[in-house]
């Protein structure tokens, strides 16, 4: 066989992402504060873009979502009517062709800064939290807990609701918050999580072993501190001259407000981006929060006098340059909403329950199953539920906190119930077992797979200790004692 040179012509495909896509990908995962700043860089660099105010009779219609699910007739509740109306869009003014990019005008600005050069290097308080809470509590419910708590807490580190409330909202008992709040106070910077100055002391006087009697009475009277009256001070603690300087030296020592060490995060006065709200027919009502979303026209009379005054080939291109940018981002906006408003309606129609009764509902839900009921990449949903806050009656969340993996199902965690549900029917059996005939956890086993609950003993025995529920000689024990 000879040797030498030779052409050959190959056919092959490949997927190349355009400027304009990847730009598109990017504001999916911005939130509505985000983009608010977005557009007003793009605003100071393209002239032909105007901010107008959205009148009330052109806001985006809200999603409506029973309750109940669909009969065979009606409309399938997972596939609401997200056709929204974009007479936002003046019409009047707006000069797009319908398409992104059409005649290659549609280009992103290239002088606008990258979306990622405006995140900044230094952590807040809340992210600085949510880094450490997965590693610190039991299992995904008191995860979720804790992270509503770690929303609460204002920019010094402080807890200003009360239990009650947050109990009250979420719809669990009181001792779920307090066991959730403990693990919150375990977190660093010490301090954070305290309800007063005089817990935030007494959380940092434990955690350098200081917190003798003699230290938890000086710190339960800090009036007297604030008031000088030391002699008073030294006989209430029954300590020396010495001690008692080195318990005030010991007390200076420790931060008052941790939290400001971190600076002021968005996080500490969340913007919610959907709002959820009872429809008056029953089910839900979704919402964008239009208040963060200003409203973008291309100002046609503008353009017009402009483009008299384009002679020259150079000053047309740069016209129509800005004209396809000005275009493209109304519709990359405006895409971004539709998608927002898709995989909220998702989340509402999965976790209704939670909007109805509390925590103690919610499902296990992966992004994959989101995905699949809108027709959609599961990268595409993780970065929608990325930064996006959801408000309803109960607060406000944050929308990856309503995904959670299933137990008692396939190897991906799907196809079975959530831990929450699991949890309850272990405490429902326990707690109306006869003394004479406490459960094992082969029995609960055995009884949980004849109610659909599919789970390996180890897994129970896991879920029994993570609510505090002892063994079955210790329950036996503990209901002998009690006369039970």
């Amino acid at each position: 066989m000879a040797l030498g040179p030779r052409l050959d012509l190959r056919q092959s495909q490949s997927l190349v992402m355009t400027p304009q896509l990847q730009q598109a990908i990017k504001l999916l995962a911005l939130s509505n504060l985000e983009i608010e700043t977005f557009i007003g860089d793009a605003l100071e660099a393209n002239p032909l873009l105007e901010a107008g105010e959205l009148r009330s009779d052109e806001a985006p219609p809200a999603e409506d979502i029973p309750t109940e699910p669909a009969s065979a007739d009606a409309p399938s509740a997972e596939e609401p009517a997200l056709d929204i109306d974009r007479s936002a869009i003046d019409q009047d003014r707006d000069t797009g062709d319908g398409e992104w990019g059409a005649g290659g005008a549609g280009a992103p600005p290239d002088d606008l800064p990258g979306i990622e050069e405006r995140s900044s290097d230094t952590p807040s308080l809340a992210d600085h939290l949510d880094a450490q809470i997965g590693s610190v509590t039991g299992d995904a419910r008191e995860e979720f807990v804790a992270r509503h708590l770690i929303g609460l807490l204002d920019e010094a580190g402080y807890l200003r609701s009360t239990l009650r409330e947050v109990s009250d909202d979420l719809a669990i008992p009181i001792t779920e918050v307090e066991r959730a709040l403990s693990k919150v106070q375990a977190l660093e910077p010490t301090g954070v999580g305290a309800r007063d100055l005089g817990e935030c002391l007494a959380l940092q006087a434990k955690e350098a072993d200081r917190y003798d009697p003699c230290m938890a009475r000086l710190i339960d009277n800090l009036e007297l501190v604030a008031r000088g009256e030391f002699a008073r001070l030294k006989r209430m603690c029954d300590v020396d001259d010495e001690d008692f300087a080195d318990m005030l030296s010991e007390l200076r020592e420790y931060d008052p407000k941790p939290g400001l060490a971190y600076g002021t995060d968005i996080q500490a006065a969340v913007v919610p981006d959907i709002l959820i709200t009872a429809a008056k027919g029953g089910g839900w009502d979704i919402a964008l929060n239009e208040a963060t979303l200003p409203r973008l026209v291309v100002n046609r009379g503008y353009y017009v006098e402009l483009r008299e005054g384009c002679t020259d080939k150079e000053s047309q291109g740069w016209l129509n340059e800005k004209l396809g940018d000005a275009n493209w981002l109304i519709k990359a906006l405006d895409q971004r909403q539709k998608t927002i408003l898709k995989v909220a309606s998702q989340i509402v129609t999965k976790q209704g329950g939670f909007f109805v009764n509390g925590v103690s509902e919610l499902k296990p839900l992966t992004l994959r199953e989101v995905a699949e009921e809108i027709d959609m990449h599961e990268s595409t949903v993780s970065r929608v539920t990325s930064n996006k806050y959801l408000h309803c009656e109960r607060g406000t969340f944050e929308l990856k906190y309503f995904f959670m993996s299933g137990v008692g199902g396939g190897a991906d965690g799907e196809g079975g119930a959530s831990s929450e549900s699991v949890k309850a029917r272990i405490k429902a059996l326990t707690d109306a077992e006869e003394p004479k005939k406490i459960l094992s956890d082969d029995k609960l086993v055995e009884l949980l797979k004849a109610e659909g609950f599919d789970l390996a003993r180890r897994t129970v025995a896991k879920y029994r200790e993570a609510m505090g529920i002892g063994s079955s000689v210790q329950r036996r024990r503990a209901k002998k004692i009690a006369g039970i």
